[in-house]
């Protein structure tokens, strides 16, 4: 299937009934979170030609993922994520009422706003979509302007709530994440790892000796350093759904999704390299002669008998074998 107004295909096939554009991930804010310049969109109709409609309406200025049931909806929404959804409400299998309810119930989705769309214009109808969780609904056939309108400004509200929201999440001096965002995505992926059975790693990182370089060099060469290490540490981690925080002080924590014991050590390895060929001078530090990190390694099956307590305290307990070793090393 064409592009409106183009000769070549603007976007692939996902499966048979699903087709999405190219994605653009996320830009970052100081390398962790900004909401996307270009707006996600997700249509959801059962009808090949609303959904043609309303790409010739909105794709010249959004990114516009496609899928035509419930089903690919939810998995699209998973996987990509979406600034907002245009859902049909009347659709064979899962309705848009469905499809709505179950976002609402999922931690990570809820706050996706969603606009219905409905061939229907009695009040009842429409008082429906809002107590549903809809924040606004629009009417079959199509009016451009007001299609453009009302997709304009719940996008502009989602990027304002997610800057706003982002901020709260920020440590201010490093630009990482706080332990507030990180613990909100500790659950989050504790649950979809146990989900999918997959491992889920965790890196506790120190620095070593931190109080005797503040004592050294004084706070402000202190603060100095953790925005340096902060940057070294974080430029090792390129996959999207990894987290790094300050977990407060001098120490750092790591939450790797999808990650072995093997993944984790290598990439502690290189954690603990990156920071030291920073070469910052540590003149106070019995174990080297420059800013060195200790780090504690954990990974992982989430399962029934298991809590993120746990995969935080080993951790925390391999960061202090790392510490009673000799520092400047990983234990895991």
């Amino acid at each position: 299937m064409d592009a409106p107004g183009n000769s070549q295909p603007c976007y692939r096939y996902v499966t048979e009934r699903c087709v999405i554009p190219t994605y653009i991930p996320p830009a970052e804010f100081n390398t962790q979170s900004l909401p996307r310049q270009r707006a996600t969109l997700l249509v959801v109709d059962d009808q090949p030609v609303n959904i043609q409609l309303l790409y010739a309406i909105l794709a010249d200025d959004y990114e516009i993922i496609m899928a035509t049931n419930g089903d690919d909806a939810l998995r699209l929404c998973e996987e990509l994520d979406p600034d907002l959804i245009l859902l049909d409400i009347q659709m064979p299998g899962l309705s848009g009422f469905d499809v709505c309810q179950r976002l609402k119930e999922s931690e990570m989705r809820c706050e996706t706003p969603i606009i219905f769309i409905t061939a229907q214009t009695k009040d009842s109808e429409e008082t429906r979509c809002l107590r549903a969780g809809a924040v606004d609904f629009i009417a079959k056939p199509y009016n451009a302007e007001v299609v453009k309108a009302r997709v304009r400004t719940h996008v502009r509200l989602k990027q304002q709530t997610d800057l706003l929201r982002s901020l709260a999440f920020i440590d201010p001096l490093t630009g990482l994440h706080n332990r507030r965002r990180l613990e909100e995505g500790l659950h989050a992926e504790w649950g979809r790892c146990r989900r999918s059975q997959v491992p889920l790693a965790l890196l506790m990182i120190d620095i070593d000796h931190f109080k005797l370089y503040n004592d050294h060099y004084g706070h402000q060469i202190g603060d100095a350093c953790l925005q340096s290490v902060a940057a070294a540490i974080r430029a090792q981690f390129n996959r999207s759904h990894d987290i790094v925080a300050r977990f407060g002080g001098e120490e750092f924590v790591c939450l790797m999704p999808e990650c072995d014991l093997d993944g984790a050590r290598n990439k502690a390895e290189d954690v603990r390299r990156a920071v030291q060929a920073l070469e910052i001078e540590h003149q106070a530090s019995p174990t080297a002669a420059v800013v060195t990190l200790s780090i504690g390694i954990h990974s992982m099956v989430p399962d029934a008998e298991n809590s993120t307590e746990d995969l935080v305290r080993d951790a925390d307990i391999r960061l202090y074998e790392a510490k009673q070793q000799g520092r400047n090393r990983v234990a895991g």
